[in-house]
């Protein structure tokens, strides 16, 4: 039987390069470079492969074929990457490419393995097909091309584009690879770019012989019990490097390891015992795997050992993080023991407050509002809430419905799937505030769709007419003033915004009605500078709680759990005293980008006056 990801004797197989994202997600790069990279890997498996060369958008990025990581030489930034299999009948063997329609109206493509399951249902003529068994709650509809949040009913285009075939390999992969390994194959590029990445090696290189060295020196009179753990290459985090022998027979070579949590990169380990062979699995296909076994040691960090900040998120610390890196390193290959410190922690909430110095925000009523369980307000007949913002249009242009994607001229493709009397499918209307043109029919589809509370939004330039409610659960929000400043706004005292929200069932309004929904991370904390437009944007966010907008029911990005409650297009900051995280202060665009999030939603200062 073929295993996952490591194709068998004499089977072709077509190769797909990934990268992890920070939602462990894996990206596929494109076929030009994954070509690339498979060229280098024929030459020297042990290469590294620099983007810049195929793709000048990728210019500062290498991948290190020894450690299966991507690194980025501007930040230090390191992701893992892995060498993936499919089917050269798939998408990625024909070279098609699936993508979707992003915000800023460029086109994104989709993880491969949906880019395969959107091809096979293609393939198979399915008019449509559901996500949500790979953990997405989105709808394709394959014949107006368009994908559909089942959450929000907020729609994407999509399409399907021929690209340039992924590399075809035949036979088995190459040999499991180990880190350090001996002198890279032919003549090495004279590039800037290049000359950097091979002196990093050689320093690594000079680094892991040491570290060996001291792993066969040590002597008696160390006890204690120790997990190994080898892992890829990182300069995140505590550990820099991991000495991974290849394991093969019935023994195996000992390992240096840094212990979990320890700060120092050199303890002095006496000979451990052999541990218990382990079949050897390639890296180029499991990157990040994590193997262990159990010795006897006892390290400690030595004293005066200079530390150094190798992970800085917000790259404004005293030592650049790529620059940190590189001189960890060198100064190891040296003979000098360093301290990799680990990433500096947000400062996520206040110092405690009495309940006394909290106070109302001025100008803004009561303290708390609170949500009750509802149910969804009927509207009217969908036909009546479509005919209020359309207006017929008597000379039809020569254009495509983009809802049903049909010329405007021919009939709607939604004709016989809806069954509305006395309506002709070939009735055409614009939306009176925007003037953008569509089938009666497929607003009247995409009204039925959504949560059919008397409002609509047009899907070209997502005005809204009416007023837009959403799909959140019941819960509370409170708010008040705490006599603390966020950074950045040293003159003012700070709102404090608390949501809470309990798990519950989902209502018909939700994706799985009846089915039992989480609540994590509640109460949720957020943060505004207690100013004049901070108080404008805790008013609208008032408004947007009574109007359900705030949360919803889907999957997290974060976990990928779902069935649960989720933000819903409207940021908050719920970080107080730093911004490692992006959710936090200084940001001195946050209050107007959250103005047009709300805005977008239709919650506008004329939302105030009502």
């Amino acid at each position: 039987m073929l295993s996952v990801g490591y194709p068998s004797q004499n089977l072709a197989r077509v190769v797909v390069w990934e990268w992890l994202n920070e939602h462990g997600r894996w990206r596929p790069y494109s076929a030009a470079v994954c070509h690339h990279i498979e060229n280098v890997l024929k030459g020297d498996p042990r290469g590294t492969v620099v983007l810049g060369q195929v793709d000048p958008q990728l210019a500062p990025y290498i991948i290190d074929l020894q450690s299966m990581h991507q690194f980025r030489q501007d930040t230090g930034t390191m992701r893992p990457v892995q060498r993936n299999f499919y089917d050269p009948s798939s998408a990625p063997g024909k070279g098609v490419v699936w993508e979707w329609e992003n915000d800023t109206g460029s086109w994104t493509p989709y993880d491969m393995e949906i880019c395969v399951t959107i091809q096979n249902a293609y393939e198979k003529q399915h008019p449509w097909l559901d996500l949500t068994s790979l953990g997405f709650c989105y709808l394709i509809d394959f014949n107006s091309m368009a994908q559909t949040n089942r959450q929000s009913q907020r729609k994407r285009r999509l399409r399907r584009r021929m690209d340039l075939a992924y590399p075809l390999t035949m036979g088995s992969i190459p040999k499991s690879q180990s880190w350090p390994v001996g002198p890279s194959l032919g003549q090495p590029c004279s590039c800037q770019q290049c000359i950097l990445v091979n002196s990093t090696r050689a320093a690594s290189n000079a680094i892991l012989a040491s570290q060996r060295r001291k792993v066969y020196a040590g002597t008696n009179g160390a006890s204690g019990t120790l997990t190994i753990v080898r892992q890829s290459n990182t300069f995140a985090g505590t550990t820099l490097w991991s000495a991974a022998s290849s394991v093969s027979g019935s023994s195996a070579k000992p390992e240096q390891v840094q212990p979990p949590g320890a700060l120092s990169t050199f303890p002095r380990l006496p000979p451990p015992p052999a541990p218990t062979a382990v079949s050897g699995q390639n890296n180029l296909n499991r990157p990040g795997t994590q193997r262990t076994a159990i010795v006897s040691t006892r390290g400690s960090i030595p004293p005066g050992v200079p530390a150094l900040p190798v992970k800085n998120l917000t790259g404004s610390g005293p030592v650049h993080p790529a620059l940190a890196g590189m001189t960890g390193i060198l100064m190891c290959a040296a003979g000098l023991p360093v301290c990799l410190t680990r990433a500096p922690k947000p400062i996520l909430h206040p110092p405690p407050v009495n309940k006394s110095d909290l106070k109302p925000v001025p100008g803004v009523n009561g303290i708390r509002r609170k949500m009750k369980k509802k149910q969804l307000r009927k509207g009217k007949n969908p036909e009546d809430v479509v005919r209020r913002y359309m207006e017929k249009v008597k000379v039809i242009p020569d254009e495509d419905c983009t809802i049903c994607m049909e010329r405007l001229a021919t009939a709607s493709g939604y004709d016989g799937v809806l069954g509305h009397k006395g309506v002709k499918p070939e009735l055409v209307g614009k939306l009176g505030k925007c003037g953008h043109m569509f089938h009666f029919l497929c607003l009247v589809a995409m009204y039925s769709n959504g949560n059919k509370d008397g409002s609509l939004q047009c899907p070209t330039c997502k005005a809204i007419y009416g007023e837009k409610t959403g799909t959140q659960p019941p819960g509370k929000m409170e708010f008040h003033v705490i006599p603390h400043c966020l950074p950045g706004y040293p003159e003012c005292k700070t709102i404090r915004i608390v949501y809470d929200i309990p798990t519950g069932i989902q209502g018909p309004e939700h994706p799985n009605p009846g089915k039992k929904f989480s609540a994590r991370g509640f109460p949720r904390h957020c943060y505004l500078p207690d100013n004049e437009k901070g108080r404008k944007v805790l008013k609208l966010l008032i408004v947007a709680w009574d109007r359900r907008l705030i949360f919803t029911i889907g999957t997290s990005n974060t976990t990928g759990e779902s069935d649960t409650v989720v933000w819903n297009e409207i940021h908050h900051k719920t970080e107080f005293g730093s911004n490692l995280t992006g959710h936090g202060y200084p940001d001195p665009n946050y209050l107007d980008n959250v103005l047009t999030e709300l805005s977008a939603q239709g919650v506008t200062e004329e939302s105030l006056k009502d």
